[in-house]
C-alpha cells in the first residue's frame, strides 16, 4: 500500500478532528433568538415556520394545577373491622371482670355508643383532624368498601373527642366515673384512614385534563417584527415557538440530520484550514507535528465549548479563546494564528445560544490578541495583551448591550465576572509556550532571545576560540536583523541565526582569514581541494555542534543554508586557472546545502557575503560600499541560490539599501559633498592659511616647552 504524502496525512488528521466534534454535540438545537419580556425585539420580522401551540406560562400552569389540587377532596377509607374488634374486646372485658359487680346497663350503654360512633361518625387520628381544620375542609370523600361518598368533617371524631362524648352522654341512672373506670380511652381505635393512593390517582387524572395551550399559531402567521416590545401574547408566542423548536430538533430523525449537517460543516471548516496551508504555507506540511498541534488545539476549544454549554452555559464567556492565537503566533505567522482562531470560533458558535454576540466578541478578542502580540519576547507583553483582550470584551459586550437592548442590565455586568476569569487564564497561557516547544520541537521568540545571549557557553566559547569569527557574526547580526525588520521577516530569528551560523569554525579557526592575524596562512600547505574541503567542513561541523547543544531546528537550518549550494569560489578559480585544459568537477568546491528556503535564511546568506567582503575594502565611501553590496547580491542571484526563498525583487532592493546604510555607519564613511564655487574656494583657502599659521605658532610654543622640560629632567636621569 502506497504511503500517504505529508499533505494527505495532514488532511486526514484534520478530517478526524472534524469527526471528533460530534460526540459531545447536543441532541437538540438551541433557539437562535434571544428575547426578554418588556424588551424590544432585536431581529427582523419573525413568522411561524410551522404550526405550533401557544403554551401557557409555567406560572399560569402552576396556578391552575394548585387550584385543581385544592378543589379535590381528599379520600379516606373506613376500616369496618375496627368496630367489631372494639365491641368484641369490650364484651370480653366486661364479662370477665365486671359482670358480677356492675349492672348490665353499663355494658349495653357502652356497646351502643361504640356502634353509633363507628357507624354514624368515625374516628380519625389527631393529626389528620388538625390537618382538616387547617385546610378548612368541610367534607371528605369517604370510601366504604368500593363505594365513595361525601362525608361531613364535622361528624368525625378524634379518639379524645369520642371518649369525651362517651362520658358526657352517660345516662343519669349510670355513674360516669364507673363508665370511665370500666371503659378506658385506650379501648377506642381509629377506623378512618387517609387513602393517599386514591387521592393522588384522582388528582393526577384531573391535572391531566388541564390544557397546556391557550391557542395555536398557524404556519406563516406573523409573530413579531423588529423593534416591537416583547409582551403579553407575543411573549407567549415566542416562548412557545422556542419550546416547539427545541423539542422538534430533539426528535430522532431530526437529530440524525442535524448531526449530518454538523459533520459537513466541521469537515468544511477543517478542510478550509488545510487549503489555507496548501495555498499560503506549503512548508507547513513538512512536519506532521504541525498539523497535530493545530488540530488538537482547535478541537480542545471546540469540545470545551460543548461541555460548558451542557453544564453551565453562562460560563462560555470564561473560556479563553484568545489563548489559541497567543500560543500559535510565537511559532507561526499572524495570519495563520488569526485564521485558526476564526475557524475555531465559527465552529464553536454552532453550540452557543446567542451565536451572533458570541462570535462578535471572540472575533474582536482574537484580532486584538494577534495585533498586540506581534512578537513574544517577555512575560510583560503577554500581560499587556491579556488586559487589552479583557478591555475588548468589556467594551464590545457593553456596546452590544446598548445597541441591542437600549440599556445595560444586571446580567451584562455579571458577564464581566466571566471576562475576569478569562483574563486570569490568558495571563497564565505563558506557561504553555515551554511545553509546546518541547513536545512539538518549536522555538519561540522567548527562546530565541535566550539563545542570543552572548554569555551562553557556546557563544562565549566561540568568542574565545575564534574571536574574528565572533566579531563577524556580531556585525552580521546587526545587518541581517535590520534588513529583516524592514521587509517584515523575523528579526529575532535571524539575529540568533547570525550568531550561530559559523560556530563550526571553532574546530579549525586558523583556516579562516578573520582569525589568522600574523600567524600565517595554513592553506599554503594544502592543495586547493583540501583547502576547499576544510572551508566547507565548517558547515557540517557547525550543524553537528548545534545538534549536540540542542539548538532549535529553525536556527540550525541557517547553519546549513547560509552558503547554500554555492562554491568556494576563491579556491575553485585558482584550481581552474592552474588546470586550463581540464574539465573541472565543481563538486569538491561546492557546499552541501540546501539552498535557503525562507526569507530569513536568504537575508542571512546575503548579510554573510556582504559583511565578510566589506572587510577587504581599502576605501570606505558610499560608492565603494554600494558597489560591493551590488556585486555580492548579483553574484548570489546569478548562482540562483535564492530561488527557493519567498524574497521578492522589492525585498532584495530594500535589503541592499539597508546594508549600504548600515555599513556606512559601521565604517563611518563620508558622503561626497557638491563641488564648491571658485569664490568659496578662495575664501576657504584664505581662512585655512590663517588657521594654519596659528596652528604652527602653537606647535612651536609646545615644542619649545617640551625641549625645556627635557633639559630640566636630563640630570635626574
Amino acid at each position: 500500500m502506497k504511503k500517504l504524502s505529508k499533505k494527505n496525512q495532514s488532511l486526514l488528521l484534520l478530517l478526524v478532528a472534524a469527526f471528533l466534534v460530534l460526540p459531545l454535540s447536543p441532541g437538540e438545537q438551541k433557539f437562535q433568538y434571544s428575547f426578554a419580556q418588556g424588551k424590544p425585539w432585536q431581529y427582523g420580522l419573525l413568522t411561524a415556520p410551522y404550526d405550533f401551540p401557544i403554551l401557557k406560562s409555567k406560572e399560569q400552569l402552576e396556578q391552575e394545577r394548585e387550584e385543581v389540587k385544592q378543589s379535590i377532596l381528599p379520600f379516606y377509607r373506613v376500616n369496618e373491622n375496627v368496630e367489631k374488634e372494639v365491641i368484641a374486646k369490650w364484651t370480653e372485658d366486661f364479662n370477665a371482670a365486671y359482670a358480677s359487680s356492675y349492672p348490665k346497663d353499663y355494658y349495653i350503654y357502652v356497646r351502643g355508643f361504640i356502634r353509633r360512633v363507628y357507624t354514624e361518625n368515625g374516628i380519625v387520628n389527631e393529626e389528620e383532624r388538625v390537618a382538616m381544620e387547617e385546610r378548612n375542609l368541610d367534607e371528605i370523600n369517604l370510601l366504604t368498601g368500593s363505594e365513595s361518598r361525601s362525608y361531613p368533617v364535622a361528624l368525625l371524631y378524634s379518639i379524645a373527642d369520642a371518649y369525651e362524648a362517651l362520658l358526657n352522654n352517660t345516662p343519669e341512672e349510670l355513674n360516669r366515673d364507673i363508665v370511665k373506670k370500666l371503659f378506658p380511652a385506650e379501648q377506642l381505635k381509629v377506623n378512618v384512614y387517609p387513602d393517599q393512593a386514591t387521592t393522588a390517582k384522582v388528582t393526577n387524572e384531573e391535572l391531566k385534563k388541564i390544557p397546556n395551550n391557550i391557542g395555536i399559531v398557524l404556519k406563516d402567521q406573523r409573530i413579531i417584527g423588529r423593534g416591537e416590545i416583547v409582551y403579553g401574547e407575543q411573549y407567549s408566542m415566542l416562548s412557545s415557538f422556542k419550546e416547539a423548536y427545541e423539542s422538534k430538533t430533539g426528535l430522532g430523525s431530526t437529530i440524525l440530520w442535524r448531526r449530518v449537517g454538523l459533520l459537513l460543516l466541521s469537515l468544511l471548516m477543517f478542510t478550509s484550514v488545510w487549503l489555507f496551508w496548501y495555498n499560503f504555507r506549503p512548508r507547513f506540511f513538512e512536519n506532521i507535528k504541525n498539523s497535530f498541534f493545530v488540530a488538537s488545539s482547535m478541537l480542545f476549544f471546540i469540545l470545551v465549548t460543548q461541555l460548558v454549554m451542557r453544564l453551565y452555559p453562562a460560563a462560555v464567556y470564561a473560556i479563553p479563546f484568545a489563548v489559541l492565537p497567543i500560543i500559535v503566533r510565537p511559532f507561526f505567522h499572524s495570519r495563520m494564528a488569526f485564521f485558526l482562531h476564526l475557524v475555531t470560533v465559527l465552529i464553536s458558535s454552532l453550540f452557543v445560544s446567542d451565536a451572533l454576540e458570541f462570535f462578535f466578541l471572540q472575533l474582536a478578542a482574537g484580532m486584538v490578541a494577534v495585533y498586540s502580540l506581534k512578537t513574544l519576547n517577555s512575560r510583560g507583553q503577554l500581560v499587556l495583551t491579556s488586559f487589552l483582550v479583557f478591555l475588548t470584551y468589556v467594551v464590545i459586550s457593553l456596546t452590544l448591550a446598548l445597541n441591542l437592548k437600549g440599556a445595560i442590565e444586571k446580567e451584562d455586568f455579571v458577564k464581566l465576572l466571566y471576562y475576569a476569569f478569562n483574563l486570569v487564564f490568558l495571563m497564565f497561557s505563558y506557561m504553555l509556550i515551554y511545553p509546546i516547544e518541547k513536545v512539538f520541537g518549536y522555538v519561540s521568540n522567548v527562546s530565541l532571545v535566550e539563545l542570543s545571549d552572548i554569555n551562553r557557553p557556546l557563544l562565549r566559547q566561540l568568542s574565545e576560540i575564534a574571536p574574528g569569527t565572533f566579531q563577524h557574526s556580531m556585525q552580521m547580526s546587526i545587518l541581517a536583523a535590520e534588513a529583516a525588520t524592514r521587509i517584515g521577516a523575523d528579526a529575532q530569528l535571524i539575529r540568533t541565526g547570525a550568531l550561530y551560523h559559523d560556530i563550526g569554525k571553532m574546530l579549525n579557526p586558523s583556516y579562516f582569514t578573520e582569525n589568522q592575524g600574523d600567524a600565517g596562512n595554513p592553506h599554503s600547505a594544502l592543495s586547493y581541494k583540501e583547502s576547499a574541503a576544510t572551508i566547507i567542513k565548517h558547515v557540517t561541523d557547525g550543524y553537528t555542534i548545534a545538534q549536540r547543544h540542542g539548538i532549535p531546528k529553525s536556527v540550525s537550518d541557517m547553519i546549513l543554508t547560509h552558503h547554500g549550494k554555492g562554491k568556494v569560489k576563491y579556491f575553485y578559480r585558482l584550481y581552474c586557472k592552474e588546470h586550463p585544459d581540464e574539465q573541472v568537477d565543481p563538486a569538491p568546491f561546492t557546499y552541501p546545502g540546501p539552498n535557503p528556503f525562507t526569507k530569513e535564511q536568504g537575508i542571512l546568506m546575503l548579510a554573510d557575503g556582504v559583511e565578510a567582503a566589506s572587510r577587504s575594502l581599502k576605501i570606505y565611501t558610499e560608492e565603494t560600499i554600494r558597489a560591493l553590496v551590488d556585486s555580492i547580491t548579483n553574484s548570489v542571484l546569478e548562482d540562483k541560490l535564492l530561488d527557493n526563498t519567498p524574497l521578492t525583487f522589492q525585498d532584495i532592493t530594500t535589503i541592499k539599501e539597508v546594508f549600504v546604510d548600515k555599513l556606512k555607519t559601521i565604517y563611518h564613511s563620508r558622503i561626497a559633498y557638491p563641488k564648491e564655487s571658485e569664490q568659496e574656494k578662495r575664501e576657504k583657502a584664505k581662512k585655512n592659511l590663517t588657521e594654519e599659521s596659528l596652528v604652527l605658532q602653537e606647535g612651536k610654543e609646545k615644542t619649545n616647552e617640551g625641549s625645556a622640560t627635557q633639559q630640566e629632567q636630563a640630570p635626574e636621569e
